[in-house]
């Protein structure tokens, strides 16, 4: 069997023009190239759509009542291409969105910017710390921060890290602000312990001009499975934590917490968002990719 729309616009077109040479111009094609579409469809349809003289070409009742449903078919198609076409003009629509734990709190709290510039984009967050299929979880945009492994998902940097040292203003004040690495020994240091049962080491340049950062084991008073409470627990005055810069990036402004050992502070992973092929174009994942790049500063 044809495809299903095989001849079916030359039949239309056909029994409007009620001629088979107005209509191929319209279409664009030889009035050979018609009559021969049209000679399929009657065949595989096993009926007469059109009377055919030598003064004018006329829908029989068969054709008539088969105009009328190809016409709503044809109407249908012009109706997705047009919904297809918005999608990627006008941002609209769910937008699933999978991200690690360590940055939904830090995308939470800009959403309402994001939901104001495009209103008619519903966003559903998905936050998990594995790694996340994008076609059969039904994932539009996954935030990855780290090293990408081979993928065949398209990439789009998104900003680069920054690890910072940063304590509040209280318990400086109470023991004193170290000025290198090494006086961290003498503080209390609060350390991420990851799910898998590893502490994570702290990284640090050894001066301003370096750039290679390498990583120091610092005694931890209080080691905790979660980034986001590595933050909680500096502004509480727990004591000093290390975490990237967009974790603190508004505590840090309102004063509730302060960079100490900036001159050794070193780069960390990058963010990128992975998309599937094709759907970096579509409208309302462009809006958040572009989004992000604005809000992670890269």
């Amino acid at each position: 069997m044809s495809e299903p729309f095989s001849g079916v616009l030359s039949f239309t077109a056909v029994a409007e023009a009620r001629s088979f040479k107005l209509a191929a111009e319209r279409l664009g094609v030889s009035s050979a190239a018609v009559s021969k579409a049209v000679a399929r469809l009657e065949h595989e349809l096993g009926v007469r759509l059109l009377d055919r003289t030598t003064r004018r070409v006329e829908p029989t009742a068969e054709g008539a009542l088969y105009l009328e449903h190809c016409r709503g078919a044809l109407e249908q198609l012009r109706l997705g291409r047009e919904r297809l076409e918005q999608t990627r003009s006008v941002a609209a629509g769910e937008l699933t969105v999978a991200l690690p734990f360590i940055l939904g709190r830090h995308l939470v709290a800009r959403l309402p910017r994001f939901s104001a510039r495009y209103p008619q984009v519903r966003v559903a967050l998905r936050l998990s710390d594995r790694i996340s299929r994008l076609v059969d979880e039904q994932i539009d945009v996954a935030i990855r921060i780290g090293a990408l492994a081979d993928s065949t998902a398209i990439a789009r940097k998104l900003g680069e890290t920054r690890w910072v040292t940063v304590a509040a203003p209280a318990y400086l004040a109470r023991r004193g602000t170290p000025q290198r690495p090494e006086q961290l020994i003498d503080h209390d240091c609060v350390v991420f312990h990851s799910p898998r049962g590893v502490e994570v080491g702290w990284q640090f340049v050894d001066g301003p001009r370096s750039r290679q950062g390498r990583e120091w084991r610092v005694s931890a008073r209080i080691n905790l499975d979660q980034g986001q409470l590595l933050v909680d627990a500096a502004v509480a005055g727990l004591g000093i934590v290390q975490v990237f810069s967009y974790m603190v990036s508004d505590e840090l402004e309102r004063g509730e917490l302060v960079e100490v050992l900036g001159e050794h502070a070193c780069a960390g992973p990058p963010i990128h968002a992975l998309c599937k092929p094709g759907q970096q174009g579509v409208a309302k994942v462009r809006a958040l990719l572009d989004f992000l790049v604005e809000q992670l500063g890269c």
